[in-house]
This record gives C-alpha cells, sequence and structure tokens, in this order.
C-alpha cells in the first residue's frame, strides 16, 4: 500500500486531534520523564543523605559509647581523685596537727634548754666560784685552818706531812726567844708578852700552824710543846689525838699554841717519849726545834752544859722513839750549835723521815 503523504495543509481535524494528543501525550511523558528524573535525583539525594544521617548516627552511636565510657573512666578517675584528695587534705590535717604540736614541744624545748642554760651557767659559777675558793686555800696552805705567811711560801721540798695519826712536836724552851744566846737571855727576863712577840718564837709558831693548816683532811692529829716536860697545846686532849678535819679542834689547838710562852731548858727525851704515851702510836712525827737537847730524863746537876754533853742527850732520846715511825725535824738557827744539823741529818736518815732548814721569810 502505498504511503500517502501529507501535506501540512492537508491534514484533517481528526488527524490534527491526533497529533495534538500525540503531543500531549508526548510532553507528558517528557514531563513525567523529567518528574521521574527529578524524582529520582531527590530520592538518590534524600537516599544519600539519609545514608549519611544514618552515618552520623551510627559514628553519633559509637562516639555516645566512646564519651560514655570516657564519661564512666572519668568519673572513675573523679571519684579516685577525690578519694586522693580527701586522703591529702587528712594527710594535710594531720600534718598541721603534728606541726602544731612540734610547735608546741619546740616552744617547750627551747624554754627548757633556757632553763638548763640557765643552771648550767648557775653551775658554772658555782664552779668558778668552789674552784676560787679552793684555789684560795690551796695558796693559803689551808684546810679547815687558813694560813698565810709573810713570804707567801706554801712549800716544803722533801717535808712528809702525810699519814694516819700525826705528832707534831715545838721546842718551847727559852732558846727559841732568838738566835743568839745574847738576845735570848735579855728577852727571858722580860715579861710574857715581850717573850710571846720574839721574832723567833712567832717564826716557830707560824711554821707549826703553817704544818697543822695542812695536814691531810682525814688525819689524826696532836701538838705538844715541849721545854724540860712534855705537855699537849690542847691541854683537855692531853693523850688522845684531834681531827685535822674538825674546825673546833684545830682552832683549840692554835689557840692554846698563840698562849704558850717561851722558856725553861730542852727535854728532847720527854718529847719523844709522847709518842709512847699516844694510843694507837703515831705513824708521823713532825718536830720544830733550834738545836740538840740542853737536858736528858732530869734536869742536871750543873748549870752550864758542853756540846759533847748535849750530843749525848740527843743519842738517849733518840732511842726513845718507837721502831718505824718517821721523824721530820725543821731546823730553826741557833749560835753556838755546831753538832745539831748533822745529828738530825742522821736521824731523818735512821727514821726515813726528812730534814731542813728553812728560808727566813718562811712560811
Amino acid at each position: 500500500m502505498k504511503r500517502r503523504s501529507i501535506s501540512p495543509f492537508s491534514l484533517s481535524f481528526l488527524d490534527i486531534m491526533f497529533c495534538g494528543f500525540g503531543a500531549v501525550v508526548l510532553l507528558v511523558l517528557i514531563l513525567n520523564a523529567d518528574t521521574v528524573q527529578a524524582r529520582n535525583e531527590v530520592f538518590a539525594d534524600l537516599r544519600s543523605e539519609v545514608v549519611r544521617m544514618e552515618n552520623e548516627v551510627i559514628v553519633g552511636r559509637e562516639n555516645m559509647v566512646v564519651a560514655r565510657n570516657s564519661l564512666e573512666a572519668t568519673e572513675k578517675d573523679l571519684l579516685l581523685i577525690q578519694g586522693d584528695a580527701e586522703r591529702i587534705q587528712q594527710s594535710i590535717l594531720e600534718i598541721e596537727a603534728g606541726l602544731t604540736n612540734l610547735r608546741h614541744q619546740t616552744a617547750a624545748s627551747q624554754e627548757h634548754i633556757k632553763q638548763l642554760k640557765s643552771d648550767v651557767s648557775g653551775l658554772d659559777k658555782k664552779t668558778r666560784h668552789l674552784s676560787a675558793e679552793q684555789q684560795d686555800k690551796r695558796n693559803q696552805g689551808s684546810k679547815v685552818h687558813q694560813f698565810s705567811g709573810e713570804g707567801k711560801r706554801q712549800y716544803l721540798t722533801g717535808l712528809k706531812l702525810g699519814g694516819k695519826r700525826i705528832l707534831i712536836l715545838l721546842d718551847a724552851s727559852a732558846s727559841m726567844l732568838d738566835e743568839t744566846i745574847v738576845n735570848i737571855i735579855r728577852l727571858r727576863n722580860m715579861s710574857n708578852e715581850h717573850k710571846r712577840v720574839a721574832d723567833k718564837w712567832q717564826r716557830a709558831m707560824a711554821t707549826t700552824e703553817w704544818l697543822i693548816s695542812n695536814l691531810p683532811d682525814s688525819a689524826e692529829f696532836q701538838l705538844y710543846l715541849f721545854n724540860t716536860e712534855s705537855r699537849a697545846a690542847l691541854a683537855s686532849s692531853k693523850g688522845s689525838w684531834l681531827s685535822a678535819s674538825q674546825t673546833a679542834d684545830v682552832a683549840a689547838t692554835v689557840k692554846g699554841l698563840r698562849q704558850t710562852v717561851p722558856q725553861g731548858g730542852t727535854s728532847l727525851y720527854h718529847a719523844f717519849e709522847t709518842a709512847k704515851l699516844l694510843k694507837p702510836k703515831p705513824d708521823n712525827i713532825l718536830l720544830i726545834t733550834d738545836g740538840l737537847p740542853t737536858q736528858g730524863r732530869s734536869k742536871p746537876s750543873k748549870a752550864t752544859v758542853s756540846s759533847e754533853q748535849r750530843l749525848q742527850h740527843f743519842s738517849r732520846a733518840v732511842k726513845v722513839i718507837p721502831a718505824g715511825i718517821p721523824v721530820n725535824t725543821i731546823l730553826l738557827p741557833m749560835e753556838g750549835d755546831a753538832y745539831a744539823a748533822a745529828a738530825y741529818w742522821q736521824l731523818a736518815v735512821d727514821t726515813k723521815g726528812s730534814f731542813l732548814t728553812p728560808a727566813r721569810d718562811w712560811p
């Protein structure tokens, strides 16, 4: 069948309508295709947005889980920190309390230290005071009795002052008034007051007092004065021992010494016999004299005595001394007695004692 060509101007109404409807359909199809495409594009965008949002939700959930876990860990850390903070605070409070207590203790310790320093200072002053007193005692040659001579000499080389019982024998005969016979004769005719202040006798008493002052505190002593007889300086203590540490004994003995007047002859026999009368016997004898004796046990028949006779009296007297007692002799000067020094030196050797002649300014 032949195809009929259609001229644009030969179309019928139906053709036109058909063409118009086709155009409309085509337009609709085009519009639908555009709409579908647009819708698909919108749907694709929405789907992408949904996927994105879902991903965000998933990520958000994951982040929330992480955040929750982190929050829980943080809360745990916070609880631990709070616990540590409480412990630290408690420790701070305890430290503050300890510091407060330490401050109190420090203040108390400082006060105690001040008191101790004050006590130490007081003890130091007391020690210095006691040391000064002790030094004064040593300088003054004193124990319970203080004595210092003009010469300030507090020593006697070789003199033995030790012992438990010490007998001091002081020559109180007329020869103790002076060093020369002429002055002795002159002074023995004077009053007792003049005799007591004679230089040689003053020196003899000072020597005796110094010896008493330097006796050991633990020792017992006795002072006997002798001329033609022997007697205790303290009459009430005859035959007994006195204590060197007792002030009353020492003071009474020194007082008796100071009241003595030198006179008469010299019997060394009676002096040494005293050692046999004391019980118990002495273990040391200190003898202060100026020469050999002028008589023995009894009064001589003649008024004069030779050097040889005096030496014989000495030899007999020495035999009276109990065995084992050292004799320490202090020999004062006297003219005309040539044998005295040698005799007393030999006595020191025989008895294991000592012998000396002190300087004129001693003690």
